[in-house]
């Protein structure tokens, strides 16, 4: 049987959030971890976990998210959410250097147009 690929693209944030809560929840439960061992382990409150498990928590900080994974012992997935990308050699300049942002060319010179 093959594995069904979700598209995120199709959620919104606070029901990407409210999935990821459930998920959460299935996690620290097969960890054998009560709410009140990940607000000892992550510093958070039993309310903040609980809301957050329930999709009563619009909105997540990426810090408390990731306290929440060491908690639960999953902060190596990262690397599974966002691998570490090898060299580009479009990111490298004649020079030799890395490129430290992307700039797009001025819309004014393209755009403007001597009049007579």
């Amino acid at each position: 049987m093959q594995a069904v690929m979700t598209d995120y693209y199709e959620y919104s944030i606070p029901e990407l959030v409210q999935l990821l809560g459930t998920r959460f929840k299935d996690y620290r439960m097969r960890s054998h971890l009560t709410q009140r061992d990940v607000a000892e382990q992550s510093g958070l409150t039993v309310n903040t976990i609980h809301k957050f498990e329930n999709g009563r928590v619009p909105n997540l900080s990426l810090s408390t998210f990731l306290l929440l994974m060491k908690a639960i012992g999953c902060i190596n997935g990262l690397d599974e959410l966002m691998p570490e990308l090898p060299e580009s050699a479009y990111l490298v300049r004649d020079s030799g250097k890395k490129m430290q942002r992307i700039r797009h060319a001025s819309q004014k010179s393209n755009t403007q147009q001597e009049l007579p």
